[in-house]
This record gives structure tokens, sequence and C-alpha cells, in this order.
């Protein structure tokens, strides 16, 4: 299996946004159907880790994908943008086929 890599940028956002979190806290991304391209990726806060996690960890941030979402994001890099258009977490996978214009869905 290819691995999920995160960005530094990725990584000090995260750090940002779980400052003002309960401490433990970590960010978890999942992919449901859905979305304009059948696809979608989803951004909550966790405070646990189930066992089958995937954690990935970089300068003090912590993402974690499950089982389910895991194939889906096989080789994808996390990154976080900020530009004219706003700020977000941007994936780059390379398994996606297409994806929307506000790049939060994709198709395989």
């Amino acid at each position: 299996m290819t691995p999920i890599t995160l960005t530094s940028r990725a990584a000090r956002r995260i750090n940002e946004i779980m400052g003002a979190e309960p401490p433990g806290s970590m960010l978890r991304i999942s992919v449901n159907g859905g979305g304009c391209s059948g696809f979608q990726y989803a951004f909550d806060i966790a405070k646990d880790r189930a066992a089958d996690d995937l954690a990935v960890e970089r300068d003090g941030a912590t993402v974690l994908v499950d089982p389910t979402s895991l194939p889906y994001m096989e080789g994808a890099t996390i990154d976080f943008v900020n530009d004219l258009i706003g700020q977000s977490f941007k994936i780059e996978n390379p398994q996606a086929t297409a994806s929307c214009g506000c790049g939060t869905s994709f198709s395989l």
C-alpha cells in the first residue's frame, strides 16, 4: 500500500485548529458516497482513535483515516492551500479520474 502523505503546511494548519479543541483531538478524513463526482471527502474532529484507523503524523499533527476510506485515499497527499478563492485542505489523490471544481468530491 502506498502511504498517505501530510505536507508541512497541512500539519501546521491542523495544529492551529487542534489548539482550540480538547487535548488529544485529531483530524479525521473519510470518504463518503455523494458529491457532484461520486465520492466526497469529509473532515471531522475525532477525540478517539479506533484500533484499525491509519494514523498519519507529521510535526505533531495527526490525521486519522478509517479502513473503509483507506483504499480510496491510497497514495494521496493532504495539503493546505491559502489562495484567492480561500483557505482549504486539498487532497491530491492519484486514484481520482475526475474531481469537481471545489476539490471536495472525486470519481474513480
